[in-house]
């Protein structure tokens, strides 16, 4: 091969390694938000889409006339830590109410090519009233208008919508708002990643508290692997039949991997037996390591699992250190005294380590200066732990896990005239961007 042959092919795999870490952080990745990183897509979008579906099983759907590239990323194992977030109010997580009102909303848009954000809150009224199991949407009062604009938000972010004219903003202060909307149906309808329809599972509605794990794992269940369900057992009330060895061994090579390109950190105790011997095996080992290579990340391996670095952080969506809430520089507070608790802490014990924290630092953290203050500072802290895989909650005790005991806190600053704490650490043995978690992972 010719030395221009090498360079372009070296040129190919560098270019098709950013993109899929591009890809792994931002699943929806549009003209309009990143223009170099869509061409990229746009230009390698066959050796990626080949690289997803045999890696992880994932389909990619890239549309250069439309701008977006989605990346249908299904977890291995579904939970709520990665939830939509608004986009004011410190990034808080959508409840109950804001979930519902984005499901009607969506649903409303699709016949909507143009609309403006009164007559968007009129069909929403008129579909929360005609459904007796939702409660109906009232923009007379402001709270339900916010949580409105939280959706409407979160859709802009998604450029489902577009304002032509007006800020969506004002809507909280006042349902007389004037705001015109340009909307991508087309877009929309790819939003969901769940490989089976909603309304394929219909259930009388009263019924969907008791079985909604089960519904939950009918909508990730993927026919491809035959009769075998997510967690990897059959199914015999379905109707499909076992699953041969060849799809067995396909799903845990997809199993495996989403969560090794997909999670934080990967830890050995968290695979079930099969699982377990597939990383082990010399097929498996040499297919991992063969992926990882290929995506541009660094694996590192453990006693205690596996753990993938990117070096230019591309593929990081979520940092930690991290100084950019309380919350998270709390969290990174809270690994000394939890990893100093191998037996694990108690809520009373996580209270008090909040309590010093506020003690430590008397003009940070003002809006967990009451009461109750200890005890929510140290529950936000934990929560983010756990979501970066550093945390975990058994028989009533938050314990630290492995990759906990990479990260030492050196030094506090404060750059403002009142105290407060600000991070200056390095995890022990990597950098700060290691993990390739999907908090905001559209799915």
């Amino acid at each position: 091969m010719s030395t221009l042959a090498n360079q372009l092919a070296s040129a190919e795999r560098e270019e098709v390694a950013r993109a899929l870490r591009l890809l792994l952080a931002r699943p929806l990745l549009t003209e309009a938000a990143d223009p170099t990183g869509f061409e990229l897509v746009r230009r390698r979008r066959d050796p990626l889409a080949r690289w997803f579906d045999y890696t992880c099983g994932w389909s990619l759907v890239v549309e250069p006339r439309r701008g977006y590239a989605r990346l249908a990323k299904i977890r291995a194992n579904p939970d709520g830590s990665r939830p939509a977030r608004r986009a004011r109010s410190g990034r808080a997580p959508f409840d109950r109410r804001r979930y519902v009102l984005l499901c009607v909303t969506a649903a409303e848009l699709l016949s909507m090519p143009m609309t403006t954000i009164g007559m968007l809150a009129d069909r929403v009224v008129q579909a929360t009233a005609a459904d007796r199991e939702l409660p109906a949407f009232d923009p007379v009062h402001r709270p339900e208008r916010m949580a409105f604009v939280d959706v409407l938000k979160l859709l802009e972010s998604y450029e489902v919508l577009r304002a032509v004219d007006g800020t969506t903003e004002a809507y909280a202060d006042s349902a007389e708002a004037k705001v015109l909307y340009r909307v991508d149906s087309t877009l929309l309808m790819r939003l969901p990643a769940a490989p089976v329809g909603a309304s394929r599972l219909a259930v009388p509605p009263d019924e969907v508290p008791a079985r909604f794990e089960n519904l939950l794992t009918g909508l990730v269940r993927e026919r491809r692997y035959g009769g075998a369900a997510v967690d990897g057992t059959a199914d015999d009330s379905s109707g499909e039949t076992a699953s041969t060895d060849a799809q067995r061994n396909l799903w845990l090579r997809h199993s495996v991997l989403r969560r090794l390109f997909d999670d934080p950190v990967l830890y050995r105790a968290d695979l079930d037996e099969d699982e377990l011997a597939y990383v082990t095996s010399p097929t498996g080992r040499r297919i991992m390591r063969r992926s990882v290579e290929q995506a541009g990340f660094l694996l590192e391996e453990r006693a205690e699992g596996f753990l993938l670095v990117d070096p230019d952080g591309i593929a990081t969506d979520v940092r930690f250190p991290d100084d950019t809430s309380t919350a998270r520089v709390a969290a990174l507070l809270l690994l000394e005294p939890l990893c100093a608790t191998p037996a694990g802490m108690l809520p009373e014990q996580l209270a008090e380590a909040g309590a010093g924290q506020l003690r430590r630092f008397p003009g940070w953290a003002k809006a967990y200066r009451s009461e109750d203050g200890p005890a929510r500072l140290a529950d936000d802290a934990l929560r983010v732990l756990l979501d970066m895989g550093l945390a975990d909650r058994a028989r009533g005790r938050a314990f630290a896990r492995p990759a906990a005991y990479r990260y030492r806190l050196t030094e506090t600053t404060s750059p403002s005239p009142s105290p407060g704490p600000g991070p200056r650490n390095e995890p022990e043995g990597t950098t700060a961007s290691s993990g390739v978690a999907a908090a905001g992972d559209t799915q």
